[in-house]
């Protein structure tokens, strides 16, 4: 009965170590939080059922992804900008950009907006223009 009552103790001190990371990350758990998560659950674990290998590796594989995609959203971001502010350089220059059909149109661009599609060029005729259809700038 004693190993039940160790397993509750575990139990309720992974769940406070837990909730504590999730309030720390404001409901968006990143690699610190998954670090307490991890330690809480080693430092509680049964040491009669202690943590299989094959679940730690797997543990530390999903932390080695969520870093890396932390990582890569952090470059998209900072590629976003980049992409923002040198879409500014267009306005008042001649681009070729493939219409509708398919075929090579020119206008001047009058000005750029940013939506959630992305960057968008707009000619003095009014066209809307995806920055991905341009093919030259004059």
């Amino acid at each position: 009965m004693t190993v039940s009552a160790v397993n509750s103790a575990n139990e309720t001190n992974y769940t406070a170590a837990a909730n504590e990371a999730l309030r720390e990350t404001n409901s968006e758990l990143g690699k610190d939080a998954f670090l307490k998560i991890l330690i809480a659950q080693l430092s509680n674990q049964d040491p009669l059922d202690p943590l299989k290998d094959k679940d730690f590796i797997a543990q530390m594989a999903q932390f080695s992804t969520l870093e890396q995609m932390t990582n890569m959203n952090k470059s998209i971001e900072q590629m976003n900008a980049i992409t923002k502010g040198s879409a500014v350089n267009y306005i008042g220059r001649v681009v070729e950009y493939l219409d509708d059909e398919g075929l090579s149109t020119y206008g001047t661009v009058a000005y750029v907006r940013f939506d959630t599609s992305g960057v968008i060029l707009t000619t003095t005729e009014e066209i809307d223009i995806p920055l991905e259809k341009v093919v030259a700038v004059g």
